[in-house]
C-alpha cells in the first residue's frame, strides 16, 4: 500500500472518529495476523517523524517502538511555549480515545467471567435507559459501535467547548442527552464510532460490579498491567505530576490566546474530561500504554477466547455509506500496513493532545506515540501521527 493511499484511508477515518488514526483499515477477513514478517526498527525514520518540534503542527512528542525485531524510544520538542524546557520522556498526557480500549476490555473480563453476556441488551442491564420506543440493543452492539445509538447535539465548536472547558457532566446526563435524539439505525445493520457507547459500557460496568468505573478499571487494568503511572481524574482539570501543556490554534482576538509561530494558540492543559468519561478521560504516558497494549494483546488481562471481538470487524457498511466496510472491531482498528502487515490499534485526541497505540497481534511491533498537537481534533492534522505510525514500521 503506498503512502498516498495509506493518508487518505486515514484521513476518511479522521472524520469518523475526530482523531488521529495511525493508519488504514484492512478489509474484512482479508489478512492474517501473522502473515508478513515486521522489518527490523529503522531509527532514521523513527527520528525524522519526530524531528523539528515544536513546529506548527505539534510542540512535542514520545514515540516508543517494541517488539521481536528490536526497540526504540524518542522524545522531542518543548514542555511549554513560553518557557521552551525540552521536553523529557515519562510525561503524562490525555489519552483521548485509547481509553476505550481499557473499557472494552473491562467488559469481556466480565464476559469471561460469566457477569455478562453480549448476546443480553442494554435494556436488560440498564432499564429505563434508553427510551421505551428503542428498538433491543445487544452488548456486543455497543462494543462494536453497531448499535444505531445517538450522540448528543453539540453547538458552538471549539469557542463553546473552551467557555465550557470546567463544567461537568454526569454519565447518565450525557446519555439522557444523546438519547432524546431518535435511534439513527436498526442495531446490527451500520456502524458508526460514538462515544455514547462507551459510556453504555461503563454504565453496564458499574451497574453489575457494584462499583465505580474507575475503581473497575483501576483494580482490573491499571495494576494488573503495571500502570503506575495512570489515572483517571474524574472531575479534576488538572494533568498531576509531569507533563507538557496543550495548545490549541485560534482566531486572532480569541481569550486567552498568544502568538506562535505567526498563528495564535491557547492553552488547554488545564480541561474537564467528564465529557469523554469512559471513552476518554484517561490520563496515562507512553510507557503505561506500551505495558497495556503488550499485556492485553499477550492474554494477561482477557482470556484468548474472550479477546476474539477486539480482532473481529462486522460485516457491515459504515453509516452514512452505501458501501464503505466497518473500520472499528470491539475497542480496536484492523489496519493494514505497506507491505501487508496487518496490526490493530486505536487512536485518540483531546485538544492539545494526540494518542495512538497499535500493534500486530503475536507483538513482534508495538508502538506508541503522545503528540501534543496543536489542532488535535481538526480532520487536516494526521500527518505527524501518521509519519510515525509510517517510521515504526518502516523498512
Amino acid at each position: 500500500m503506498k503512502r498516498t493511499r495509506l493518508a487518505v484511508a486515514v484521513l476518511a477515518l479522521s472524520a469518523l472518529t475526530v482523531s488521529v488514526p495511525a493508519l488504514a483499515h484492512a478489509e474484512v477477513g482479508a489478512h492474517s495476523a501473522a502473515a508478513v514478517q515486521v522489518p527490523p526498527i529503522n531509527e532514521t525514520a523513527l527520528r525524522k517523524s519526530i524531528a523539528g518540534l515544536p513546529a506548527a503542527d505539534a510542540t512535542a512528542a514520545e514515540v516508543r517502538v517494541s517488539g521481536s525485531a528490536g526497540s526504540w524510544h524518542g522524545v522531542s520538542g518543548v514542555t511549554d511555549l513560553r518557557g521552551k524546557h525540552p521536553a523529557r520522556e515519562g510525561a503524562r498526557f490525555r489519552a483521548g480515545s485509547v481509553t476505550k480500549v481499557l473499557t472494552t476490555a473491562v467488559v469481556l473480563q466480565l464476559v469471561a467471567e460469566g457477569k455478562v453476556s453480549l448476546d443480553r441488551t442494554v435494556q436488560d442491564y440498564l432499564p429505563g435507559l434508553l427510551p421505551a420506543d428503542y428498538p433491543p440493543v445487544k452488548l456486543a452492539q455497543v462494543l462494536n459501535h453497531t448499535s444505531g445509538l445517538p450522540a448528543p447535539k453539540s453547538e458552538g465548536g471549539f469557542e463553546r467547548v473552551y467557555a465550557d472547558r470546567f463544567k461537568t457532566i454526569t454519565p447518565r446526563e450525557y446519555v439522557r442527552q444523546a438519547v432524546l435524539n431518535p435511534i439513527e439505525f436498526t442495531p446490527g445493520t451500520k456502524q458508526h464510532y460514538l462515544n455514547i457507547n462507551t459510556f453504555v459500557e461503563g454504565l453496564v460496568i458499574e451497574k453489575v460490579t457494584g462499583r465505580s468505573y474507575e475503581q473497575e478499571v483501576g483494580a482490573r487494568i491499571l495494576r494488573p498491567a503495571g500502570m503506575n503511572q495512570s489515572y483517571f481524574p474524574g472531575a479534576s482539570v488538572k494533568i498531576h505530576g509531569r507533563h507538557n501543556q496543550g495548545y490549541q490554534v485560534v482566531p486572532k482576538g480569541f481569550p486567552d490566546s498568544f502568538t506562535y509561530g505567526g498563528a495564535y494558540v491557547v492553552d488547554v492543559t488545564e480541561m474537564e474530561v467528564t465529557s469523554t468519561w469512559a471513552s476518554g478521560d484517561l490520563i496515562s504516558t507512553a510507557a503505561d500504554l506500551e505495558k497495556f497494549t503488550k499485556a492485553l494483546f499477550g492474554g494477561r488481562l482477557v482470556p484468548a477466547e474472550q479477546l476474539k471481538p477486539m480482532f473481529t470487524v462486522p460485516k457491515v457498511t459504515m453509516y452514512g455509506t452505501e458501501d464503505e466496510p466497518a473500520h472499528y472491531t470491539s475497542g480496536l482498528t484492523e489496519l493494514v500496513l505497506p507491505g501487508g502487515i496487518v496490526a490493530y490499534g486505536k487512536t485518540g485526541a483531546r485538544y492539545g493532545s494526540s494518542t495512538g497505540i497499535g500493534a500486530t497481534q503475536d507483538l513482534s511491533r508495538v508502538v506508541v506515540y503522545s503528540l501534543n498537537s496543536t489542532d488535535a481534533k481538526a480532520q487536516g492534522q494526521n500527518e505527524r501521527g501518521l509519519g510515525v505510525a509510517l517510521a515504526a514500521f518502516a523498512e
